[in-house]
This record gives structure tokens, sequence and C-alpha cells, in this order.
């Protein structure tokens, strides 16, 4: 095989790594994405389970009107 044909595979090659490294970033930053907004709405959640348990927590436990 000539130099000029190695030379020739290895920028072909190179090409693919780069078209690859390049999904594999957009890859990534889509998954930053939706997992950002997954940590703010299981923030959310958090936060609503807290106030709804707080609410029910404040409640006086009156006995049933028939005690």
């Amino acid at each position: 095989m000539s130099i000029e044909a190695r030379i020739a595979e290895l920028e072909v090659r190179q090409a693919f790594q780069d078209d690859t490294i390049q999904a594999l970033n957009d890859v990534i930053v889509e998954q930053q994405r939706i997992f950002t907004r997954l940590e703010a709405q299981l923030e959310a959640l958090a936060q609503r389970q807290n106030d709804l348990h707080n609410q029910f927590e404040e409640t006086p436990n009156d006995p049933p009107p028939h005690y």
C-alpha cells in the first residue's frame, strides 16, 4: 500500500471519527437537557409532596363524632 493510499485511508477514518464524535456529543447535550428538566420536575414533585404532608400533619386529629 502506497503512502498516499495510507494517508487517504487515515483521512477517511478521521472524518468518520469526527462525525461519530459530533453525533455522540449531540446525544450527550440532549440527554443533559432531559436530565435537567427531569431534575426540576422531581424537585417540584418533592416540594408538592412535602406541602401535602405538612397540610395533613397540621390538621388536628379530632375523634369522630360517634365517640
